[in-house]
This record gives C-alpha cells, sequence and structure tokens, in this order.
C-alpha cells in the first residue's frame, strides 16, 4: 500500500521523523508539494497525508486509487471535503496535539507587549545599560496584567487553556463562544456576547475556529468597539482579521497594539500591511511548532491511519 506525505518537512523538520508509518506501508516522504504536483506526487497512492498541500476536487479525480486523506492538524479546509466524501474517501484530521503549546504561545505574545524583552536585551546588548547614567531604565512602558480582562473568543480547548494561564496572571476573563457551555469556577468570569467583550477587555485573544461566519469577524466597525488602549492576539486562523482594517487601527492609534502569529495569507505577500503596522508583532505561524507538540502529531497520524485500515477510522471529518 502507497502512503504519499506531501509536505513532511514541516512537521518533523530535522528533530523528528515518519519511521512509525514504516510498519503500515510503502511511504513516500516530501518535503513539499505544490497543489500542481499531487496527482504525479500521489499516482497510485492509497493514503495520502498533508498538512497544507491542497486537495481539491480536480485532483481526487485524477486519483481513483485514494481511499484515505489525512490532514496534519486541526483544520481542514485544503481539502475538498464534500468531493472526497462523494467519491468514497475518508478524511480525517488531528485535533487537540497543540493545545497547551498554542496556549503557552498566545500568553509569550501577550507577555511581549507587556515587557518588549527582546527589545531590552537587544538595547543591553548594544551597550545601553552600559552607559546608562541610571541603574535601570526602560525604553518601552511596562505593563501589569493582574486586575486586567481578558476577552477570550472562541472557548474551546485551546481558548479554554489560554483563559487558565491568564487567570493564574490575576485577569479577569470573560468570553464569547457560539455554544457557550462548562462555565470555569472562577471569580468575576463571565460569558458575554463579542461586542460586550469587545468593548470591556483589555486583552482579546482569538481562538474560533474560521469557518464562512467567522470570516472577517474583527473588522473596522468591531475594532472601533474595542478600548483605545487594548491589545489583540491572534494565534488562530488569519483571515479571523480584516488585515486592512487591523493595520489602519494601530497606525491610527484606535488600538495599542496587536500580536499575531497567522495572516490571512501565509508566507505574506510584500506589502502587507501588517507586518509593517504600527505597534504590531508578527510571528512566523509558530505557536503549534514545539517538538512535543509535532511529536503528537505525527503520532496521532499514525493512529489515524491504523485505525483507518483496521477499518475502525478515528478523527473523521467527512
Amino acid at each position: 500500500m502507497k502512503i504519499a506525505v506531501l509536505d513532511g518537512r514541516g512537521i518533523a523538520a530535522d528533530d523528528l521523523s515518519w519511521r512509525d508509518l514504516d510498519a503500515l506501508g510503502s511511504i513516500e516522504i516530501h518535503d513539499r508539494t505544490a497543489e500542481e504536483q499531487v496527482v504525479d506526487r500521489a499516482a497510485d497512492a492509497e493514503i495520502i497525508l498533508t498538512s497544507k498541500t491542497p486537495i481539491r476536487a480536480a485532483a481526487l479525480e485524477m486519483l481513483p486509487k485514494l481511499r484515505y486523506i489525512g490532514v496534519l492538524g486541526t483544520g481542514y479546509n485544503v481539502i475538498d471535503v464534500a468531493a472526497a466524501t462523494e467519491r468514497g474517501v475518508v478524511v480525517t484530521n488531528v485535533p487537540a496535539y497543540g493545545t497547551a503549546s498554542v496556549a503557552q504561545f498566545a500568553i509569550a505574545l501577550l507577555l511581549e507587549l507587556c515587557h518588549h524583552v527582546g527589545l531590552h536585551a537587544d538595547a543591553v546588548r548594544a551597550g545601553e545599560w552600559s552607559r546608562s547614567a541610571d541603574w535601570s531604565f526602560w525604553k518601552t512602558p511596562q505593563v501589569e496584567l493582574s486586575g486586567k480582562t481578558m476577552g477570550i473568543v472562541g472557548f474551546g480547548r485551546i481558548g479554554r487553556e489560554t483563559a487558565a494561564i491568564a487567570h493564574a496572571l490575576g485577569m479577569r476573563v470573560v468570553a464569547a463562544d457560539e455554544h457557550p457551555h462548562n462555565a470555569p469556577e472562577w471569580p468575576y468570569f463571565r460569558w458575554l456576547p463579542l461586542e460586550e467583550l469587545l468593548a470591556e477587555a483589555d486583552v482579546v485573544s482569538l481562538h474560533s475556529p474560521l469557518t464562512p461566519e467567522t470570516t472577517g469577524l474583527i473588522d473596522a466597525k468591531r475594532l472601533a468597539v474595542m478600548k483605545p488602549g487594548a491589545w489583540l492576539i491572534n494565534t488562530s486562523r488569519g483571515p479571523l482579521i480584516v488585515d486592512a482594517d487591523l493595520a489602519a487601527a494601530l497606525n491610527g492609534g484606535k488600538l495599542a497594539g496587536a500580536a499575531l502569529d497567522v495572516l490571512s495569507l501565509e508566507p505574506p505577500p510584500p506589502g502587507n500591511p501588517l507586518v509593517g503596522a504600527r505597534n504590531c508583532i508578527v510571528t512566523p505561524h509558530m505557536a503549534w511548532a514545539t517538538k512535543e507538540a509535532r511529536a503528537r502529531l505525527i503520532d496521532a497520524a499514525v493512529r489515524n491511519v491504523a485505525a483507518f485500515l483496521r477499518g475502525t477510522p478515528e478523527n473523521m471529518v467527512s
């Protein structure tokens, strides 16, 4: 049985491997695959594993042996699931592998907004402390989080984990979710409608899935509702935010700052307005990428394939 891994480099990198797939079939691993290369590289494959390489209806029509697509991640919008289902192709994903890592990174972004640690470390390395007349200095306002309000938009696994860390830092947590349930027993926790959350929160952290309803969720109208001193964090999906609207709010001083690990197009094309926006930190979609999370992802993907071959597929999205 041929198993084609279309973009394995981004998952395994140099510190992990796909060797556990060896017992399940004949494996071909490609570092990365362009959409136009899918049919050639997956020819005769019964199983495909993909992270970001799209598999559209046209490709599915040209892969008659294909029985299974394993998405190496939680989101599966790169797959034409309806077309796969029509052809009897099982599609699975890997939920929950990166919960702790992404929540940790969201808070790391928040702490960078508070303290700009890298900026100050670079200043010391450049000799500014040695030349200083004072025993202490800071180049940006330093902000304490305790007592401030964290607004979580999307209260799933990662949203809840991020909220738990914020609560541990002494923040008051409010949350907006399409299906609110199982409220944590924390003092001051409240469910709020999105607009009320945006108006009240000192920090807004996005953890919503990307759907037609959430695309462009944070636009000029909703940014205008936020406090002028508020911060916006996004470790979820880039298209939740209208890039130009957020850049305008930042450059116009209508928002204090933003920290984004995701953008609407990745990698961003030249001229993306957020890359150079005022008080905007952008990191290269790396919140999920700890070795621990990637190891869980590979292990879960292998288990998904094994379950499919046993005739009891798990984590199906189709």
